[in-house]
């Protein structure tokens, strides 16, 4: 499939809830290309978060546009839909060239025995035994073993498909980036399924160029991966695999590639993604999340003052809306309340200690992952005090700045893209 516009091969997505950060974290992808790779800025933001904050999606193609101009930035860059469904795409089609469809929903919704039966018919080549090239362990199939893979995901790859023509009829054809999302879903896929996905979109004549499958493990929002290492590498090759063969077999476009979401703060994986993006030379999209966000209230307790008090304050709300705060995110956070300080405990702490505790640096004796993700998901609480907290961030913005562009450089695209060199 041929498409105008095309995703470079690293590309990585960055969240600004507050659209003040757009600048620091083009530093990050600067300083990157500085190295010798280019990875590709994809500012993102979800119809959730603009719902939650009040913005509207226009605001961050501004965000990121004055950042690229003020940089001279003269690298591709792009606008994600984050995360979008058919019925909400109006607001989004002028202003984003990047579509992240979430067909979540609609994953294990049964397909119609016809839509299953043309499927099994249109592809006799995943019947049998598949050896593809890289894979860890060959697939073994059957019809009945295809058929419940394919009544499993067509619905949802037929959503996709729809809200896919709804964009080109908007916008024209080959001029935005497909991406599509299977991640949030209590199961992680198979290789056979993940084969079943890309060669329905094909049919569907989506030109798909990033794929957000769910990975074994737990993936909770600004902390560490929680799973088995060995496991996740083995299914990324398998993972890396079928989109070579679904590239090749299937016409799908060359730029064709993994999206890893909730990819922030994943350090025990960096070092997987690394050498297996240099054993097999394929590309990938990593989307870091909100840990923006955290940064922005790191600089804020660091800085002081005015800052610290409102991070105190905030922690203290948190506290009182714990449930409200963690329930539309139960799926992606992991918080033990007895492991979350009183807020007059908080209180009395310095900048020192209440930034320990919250930077994600598992070394630290005083880190607490459990205040880190309710602070994650608390991010509404500071929308809400409108100017007064986006006057804070603007009075110690050199400080944030700082802090945003050293942690997507030094813990995120170094570790991932370069690691100890180029490739």
């Amino acid at each position: 499939m041929e498409t105008r516009t095309a995703l470079a091969k690293y590309s990585i997505g960055v969240g600004d809830r507050f659209a003040h950060e757009a600048p620091a974290q083009l530093a990050a992808c600067q300083k990157t290309l500085q190295a010798g790779v280019e990875v590709v800025p994809v500012w993102n933001k979800s119809h959730r978060e603009h719902q939650i904050i009040g913005s509207q999606p226009d605001s961050v193609r501004a965000a990121a546009q004055a950042a690229v101009r003020a940089a001279g930035w003269d690298r591709p860059w792009h606008v994600d839909a984050d995360h979008v469904r058919r019925e909400i795409l109006d607001p989004y089609l002028g202003c984003c060239d990047y579509f992240t469809l979430d067909v979540a929903e609609v994953i294990g919704q049964p397909a119609p025995p016809a839509r299953v039966e043309a499927f099994l018919q249109r592809h006799p080549e995943l019947l049998g035994r598949l050896d593809l090239p890289e894979l860890v362990e060959p697939i073994q199939t059957d019809a009945a073993t295809l058929g419940r893979a394919a009544q499993h995901y067509l619905k949802a790859v037929d959503e996709a498909a729809a809200a896919y023509r709804a964009i080109a009829a908007a916008k024209g054809p080959g001029t935005f980036i497909t991406e599509v999302s299977m991640d949030e879903t209590d199961h992680p896929q198979s290789p056979l399924e993940l084969l079943v996905i890309l060669a329905a979109l094909a049919d569907a004549g989506v030109p798909v160029q990033t794929i957000a499958p769910r990975f074994v493990g737990r993936f909770n929002k600004g902390v560490d991966y929680v799973g088995d290492l060995r496991a996740f590498e083995q299914q990324l090759l398998d993972f890396l695999a079928v989109i070579r063969f679904a590239r090749q077999h299937y016409n799908l476009p060359p730029s064709l590639k993994l999206s890893v979401h909730s990819g922030s703060d994943k350090f025990s994986l960096y070092p997987i993604l690394h050498r297996t993006l240099r054993r097999t030379g394929e590309g990938l999209h990593v989307k870091t999340a909100g840990t923006t966000w955290l940064e922005e209230l790191l600089g804020l307790i660091e800085s002081g003052g005015a800052g610290l008090d409102l991070a105190r304050d905030l922690y203290t709300e948190a506290l009182e809306h714990l449930d409200e705060l963690c329930a539309p995110y139960a799926t992606v956070i992991d918080i033990d309340r007895r492991r979350l300080p009183p807020a007059d405990e908080v209180r009395r702490w310095s900048p020192e200690r209440f930034a320990a505790a919250l930077r994600h640096d598992p070394n630290h004796p005083q880190f607490n992952p459990h205040l880190r993700q309710l602070f994650h998901v608390g991010y509404k609480l500071a929308a809400r005090r409108g100017r007064q907290f986006l006057r804070l961030l603007e009075q110690a913005h050199d400080h944030i700045a700082t802090l945003v562009t050293h942690n997507l450089y030094e813990r995120h695209l170094r570790p991932i893209f370069l690691g100890n060199g180029k490739f």
